[in-house]
This record gives structure tokens, sequence and C-alpha cells, in this order.
């Protein structure tokens, strides 16, 4: 396992790999200490690809990645993975799509592995924000309504 902490516009990010692939980011506390990647490993090309992001929002990414849950969850993602940036989607029309539950969805968005790249931040409720990471919280919100603005320009 291959394992760094990177800085963020909004803090700092934990970033996992394993067998060459992404397997989690995590938000982590700003005050985090940074763990440099290697040089030439996939967890820099991570944070090479975020920092394009972080430059240019419609960044695509291309760093191989692997998702590890259930059934249920790989369709949400899936789902999550193809809105468009500066687009958005409610809990509802993703639940509606699968044939489920909006409380079902936002089960599955929090428990995203690998957020940003699988964007569940473009995920929110019919009225208003919804949750991130797990969470109702200001300091993930705020990352969400970063993450928001930055994608909407």
């Amino acid at each position: 396992m291959e394992y760094a902490v990177i800085a963020a516009p909004f803090g700092r990010l934990g970033v996992a790999c394993r067998d060459g692939e992404l397997v989690e980011l995590r938000f982590l506390p700003a005050d985090a200490a940074l763990q440099t990647p290697a040089a030439g490993s996939l967890a820099a090309e991570v944070a090479r690809q975020l920092d394009a992001y972080y430059t240019d929002a419609r960044h695509a990414f291309t760093v191989p990645y692997r998702l590890h849950g259930t059934p249920y969850q790989l369709r949400v993602w899936e789902r999550i993975v193809a809105i468009p940036c500066g687009e958005t989607r409610r809990y509802l029309d993703l639940s509606q799509a699968l044939a489920s539950s909006p409380r079902a969805v936002g089960g599955a968005c929090g428990r995203n592995p690998i957020p940003i790249i699988v964007p569940c931040h473009r995920v929110v409720a019919s009225a208003g924000l919804g949750g991130f990471n797990q969470s109702t919280g200001d300091e993930t919100l705020d990352i969400k309504r970063w993450l928001l603005r930055h994608e909407l320009g």
C-alpha cells in the first residue's frame, strides 16, 4: 500500500493506492502533516492531477482507480461519475433513476471512497446543499461549497 498526505486548497487529502490503483482519498484536518508522495509513484500522479483540477475544474482525471463497495453503492457511484463538471443532480433524481430512495443515495454518496474524482459533491438536496462525506458539519460542507464554487466558476 502506498500512502501520501497532500495539500489542497481546502485542507489536506490522504491518498491511498494499492496494486497500481487509487483506492482512497480522505479529507484530513488542515493541520495534518504532509507526507510527500514518492517521485514517479501513482500517489504523485494523483497529486499532479488534483493540482491540475484545482487550476482548471474541467480537468479530466485519468488515474486508475478501484471502488470498493456494495453493488448498490457501485451503481450510485457510476451515476455520479457521469454528472458533468459544473452541473449538479439531486439525491431525488439519482434515486428515481435507480428505483431507490434519496436517503439510500445519500448513504452511498457519504461512503464514496474517492471524492472529487468520483464527484459526490455534485449531488445536492432538493432544498439546499445536503450533506457531504457522511456529515452535515461546517468543516465538510465548506469543502463541498468550495468544490461547487470552483466548478461553477
